[in-house]
């Protein structure tokens, strides 16, 4: 070896290991805020309370919450918070006012309405039957949630229901729904105590970003004010999720949604109304219905149940950054390791522009790794998103391992047909095969995840971190070492037309502010155009 070529691979080792550092130091920067989320001189006003942990989903009938569970959540709750506010008396929530009579607890007592008539008769007769027996405890009764937003009931049978617990109640009585349900059934005014609005800045139909949402809620509240003048308006929902997919401009994460909820009780501190946060504690059912975003509203994490922002401590989206950049230069250099020893087997020297390819798939996917693990262990709900996500980190770790040494000795990215063709475009070695079937698998997950955006995008969490990791060396390998000859295989030529419409699509509905959703259609795209250039050529034997 000569000194000068050695050289080369360590200086660019060098390179990628500092721009990994550098890209995690950017990330992990931590904020401090004047007013923290939980203050331990003020306790909030209010928060929503389901205590459903784990596997637990009011979805299924049969979940019933031991009160031993409820006492562990409001005794803690109790410290941070004045008061709860519940959606149903269903699958024992029907205990939380009596524990929270025993930890010094006001609750806002929700009735939960639906299409079935006789269930919503019980449940009223429940809920009042409480509020007798809790006069002290249960402060208002919320006859139904967004029950119009759903259209399970017409705006005359909730009216009546309202009227029909007021009846019968010694407590004040409101109904809940989003703000511009409220104008649109005005008729509801007349019959409630109080409106109970939600407001949700991520949730609109033109999302919110977060830097505005104190002052989109502050703007809504003052409208509804206007148009409903006799009467207080509570904000019965609002907060920011803390994970999940970018709706336009609106990006969840741990600082955003605690900065969010600071400036919002801040607002309603200085300008003096009431506001109930979505929600005590993350909810993992959620996400059955909403997808990541959904299980990730709570102040408090599902699993732990700690204040997910201890007050006095500085926030940031990656508390083990550390870890995640360690383990990313890691693979930098496990990467640059099996190049090397690729050229020590082989009697010449690389081109140089070989050697930068690998630096650059090195470094791409070293600074996402962390990403990537961290996306995946809260996108992957159930035994489906484990396979899915984790198969698609598997490959984007395995396509720069299994591509440096490629690029080092100068061959072309397989095909699908050296994997499953012919017998004639069989043959080319293990690492071939390997690598054919890192592309295969990388393809397939890519193209379950462009339809998924096409047809059913609402919910769906963005593969970007993962996917680049596995696309962006098989670019570079078609860019250095494309075959000079062959046909073009029919199955990639099918799959780049599927990426190259998917990502046109995605750009028409997502818009252009989701970096999420850009930086995945350009990833698609850089797909497409790599699976457009390959050849297919037949063994010469």
């Amino acid at each position: 070896m000569e000194p000068i070529s050695l050289r080369t691979p360590l200086a660019l080792l060098l390179i990628s290991l500092s721009v990994i550092a550098a890209v995690w130091w950017w990330l992990a920067t931590p904020i401090t805020l004047a007013h923290a989320p939980i203050d331990p001189n003020a306790k909030l006003q209010c928060v929503s309370y389901t205590p459903f942990r784990g596997a637990q989903t009011p979805l299924d009938p049969s979940t019933q919450i031991p009160v031993e569970q409820i006492e562990q959540d409001l005794t803690d709750l109790a410290k941070v918070t004045d008061c709860v506010r519940t959606y149903s008396i269903e699958n024992g929530l029907d205990l939380v006012p009596g524990v929270a009579a025993k930890v010094g607890l006001k609750v806002m007592q929700g009735i939960w309405l639906g299409s079935n008539r006789f269930k919503n008769l019980q449940q009223i007769a429940i809920a009042v039957r409480l509020a007798r027996e809790y006069p002290g405890v249960i402060t208002s009764l919320i006859v139904g949630n967004e029950v119009l937003l759903r259209g399970e009931m017409t705006t005359a049978d909730l009216a009546g229901n309202i009227r029909a617990v007021k009846a019968q109640a010694n407590v004040p009585v409101t109904y809940a729904d989003v703000w511009e349900y409220w104008l649109k059934n005005r008729e509801i005014y007349d019959a409630v105590d109080f409106v109970t609005i939600h407001i949700l800045p991520y949730w609109e139909d033109t999302p919110v970003k977060a830097k505005f949402a104190a002052a989109h809620v502050d703007e809504i509240r003052k409208r509804m004010a206007v148009s409903f003048p006799a009467k207080e308006i509570l904000i019965g929902e609002t907060g920011w999720p803390s994970a999940g997919r970018m709706r336009e401009g609106a990006l969840p994460s741990r600082t955003n949604q605690a900065r969010v909820v600071s400036e919002i009780l801040d607002l309603a501190k200085r300008e003096g109304f009431r506001v109930n946060l979505i929600e005590a504690y993350d909810q993992p059912w959620k996400r059955r219905l909403e997808g990541t975003v959904g299980g990730y509203w709570g102040l408090f994490d599902s699993v732990q149940r700690q204040v997910k922002y201890p007050p006095g401590i500085a926030i940031s989206n990656y508390p083990a950054w550390k870890l995640q950049m360690g383990v990313g230069m890691a693979l930098s250099a496990l990467t640059f390791l099996v190049a090397w020893l690729t050229w020590r087997r082989r009697p010449w020297t690389p081109r140089p522009s070989a050697w930068i390819a690998v630096g650059i798939s090195a470094t791409v996917a070293g600074a996402l790794l962390g990403i990537a693990i961290d996306k995946m262990s809260y996108e992957s709900y159930g035994a489906g998103g484990w396979l899915l996500w984790g198969a698609l980190l598997a490959v984007g770790i395995a396509a720069p391992l299994l591509s440096a040494p490629a690029l080092i000795a100068g061959r072309a990215l397989p095909t699908f047909l050296e994997l499953v063709g012919p017998r004639d475009y069989r043959g080319k070695g293990v690492l071939g095969a390997l690598l054919a079937i890192v592309l295969v698998a990388t393809t397939v997950i890519a193209a379950e995840t462009a339809l998924g955006f096409t047809f059913d995008p609402r919910y769906r969490d963005f593969p970007f971190a993962s996917l680049t990791m596995a696309v962006v060396p098989f670019a570079l390998l078609t860019m250095l070492n494309r075959p000079k000859e062959g046909v073009r295989p029919i199955a990639e030529f099918v799959f780049a037309g599927l990426f190259v419409l998917a990502a046109a699509y995605m750009l028409f509905n997502e818009g252009t502010i989701n970096w999420q959703s850009d930086w995945t259609c350009a990833m698609y795209l850089l797909l497409a155009a790599t699976l457009w250039r390959a050849r297919a050529a037949q063994n010469p034997g």
